[in-house]
């Protein structure tokens, strides 16, 4: 298949979900990431747990982990796959004012889980978001990228700049 070919779309110009049922399975992996930009103060509270909606960090993972499981229900043409893992992390940089989520899907399918990874980075910073907003309303999400993704026929892919499109 060329590069430019649209996969998503039949011989009318319509959007289609792509048959994957003749592609072999193999290993599939994502990594995205999104950043909540902040105050340094919120970024504090974030940090120590004493929010007032409470501990904010594990809401993020929980939310993540669940948006990565139902993102065929929120993508119309993503295929639903057989996940064997989805890990959500959060790192808060008080000096900064961010806090970074790292989350990465795992798969033995026929098709990847790229949009698996950016849909738990990006559900994982909205309860980020949703946590601080009692103290920080302005807080920012940015950042939102495919990091890495490897398996498959098109083989491993790599962002060398986390903020730059490639």
């Amino acid at each position: 298949m060329a590069d430019d070919e649209l996969t998503h779309l039949d011989a009318t110009g319509r959007a289609r979900m792509v048959d994957v049922g003749a592609k072999p399975i193999t290993q599939r992996r994502a990594v995205a990431q999104a950043v909540l930009v902040m105050q340094p103060d919120t970024a504090r509270l974030l940090a120590s747990g004493t929010l007032p909606k409470g501990d904010a960090l594990s809401v993020a993972r929980l939310a993540g982990l669940q948006a990565a499981k139902r993102t065929s229900e929120l993508i119309p043409l993503c295929h639903q796959v057989a996940l064997t893992d989805v890990d959500v992390e959060v790192s808060v940089d008080v000096a900064a004012g961010t806090a970074t989520v790292r989350a990465s899907a795992h798969a033995l399918d026929r098709t990847g889980v790229e949009m698996e990874a950016l849909i738990a980075a990006n559900v994982a910073a909205l309860a980020l978001y949703d946590m601080v907003k009692a103290v920080e309303r302005g807080a920012l999400i940015t950042a939102v990228c495919l990091l890495a993704k490897s398996g498959g026929t098109r083989g491993d892919w790599r962002r060398d700049e986390p903020g730059e499109p490639t």
